[in-house]
């Protein structure tokens, strides 16, 4: 899973930069830096990381307020389900939880351990991959819901057309004695088309009402961000 992931790292010290970028790409990662929120907020537009590491304490542009930026302005809405973990050297609660309900996904204080930073890096990109399968099963359920209802359209203008035709050969084969097989023929394939219909009418309701049994037992997308979201946050 690690490989080639991208990393965008944000601290105004240069010293945690140069750390985490030896020893991330190390381990595979692909990693950008920035020393300030700005640049942050530029290399997101032009790299698009996996996951952001962000320091809460900068000068001009805060962790918090590029977070707020990325989470809910319109201008980086394509960005804002990318994962931030938000490092911090202040330990109080109140911090934390500000930081995590703007939409970082955890929060660890500094001084921290690399080994467990690397834990929730790979927790918080489990996570995100985990939604992204959600989120592409979904948009395959969707199109085949449409495609569902398309059939059904479809085979609903069908049905009485067909059975007209079957029903009208039916009334005509006593009085076309000259054409009687061609008419019996035409309306014993209409009515056979008619049966297959229907066939495949039950079947794709059963498939659609499978679908949206199955879209009622699973957890909503949106709550399980908000489940995994700091679930490994002090």
């Amino acid at each position: 899973m690690d490989t080639k992931k991208r990393i965008l790292l944000v601290d105004d010290e240069l010293i945690n930069l140069e750390f985490f970028e030896v020893m991330l790409t190390k381990l595979g990662f692909q990693v950008e830096k920035a020393d300030n929120g700005y640049d942050a907020l530029e290399a997101i537009k032009r790299w698009k990381p996996d996951l952001i590491i962000l320091d809460n304490v900068m000068p001009r542009l805060s962790g918090w307020e590029v977070t707020k930026i990325v989470k809910t302005s319109e201008e980086y809405r394509e960005y804002s389900d990318i994962p931030i973990i938000m490092f911090s050297a202040m330990d109080d609660v109140k911090d934390k939880v500000e930081g995590l309900e703007m939409g970082a996904d955890d929060y660890i204080t500094k001084p921290f351990n690399f080994s467990e930073v690397l834990a929730r890096i790979r927790a918080v990109l489990r996570t995100r991959e985990l939604i992204h399968q959600i989120e592409k099963r979904e948009a395959r359920i969707r199109v085949a819901e449409e495609i569902a209802h398309r059939v059904l359209d479809f085979g609903a203008g069908l049905k009485e057309p067909l059975g007209a035709i079957a029903s009208d050969a039916a009334a005509l084969a006593p009085e076309c004695a000259d054409s009687k097989p061609f008419v019996v023929r035409v309306g014993r394939e209409a009515a056979v088309a008619l049966d297959k219909l229907r066939a495949l009418e039950a079947e794709v309701a059963s498939l659609t009402a499978e679908a949206e049994s199955l879209k009622r037992a699973e957890t909503a997308l949106p709550a399980i961000k908000t489940k995994f979201r700091g679930q490994s946050a002090p």
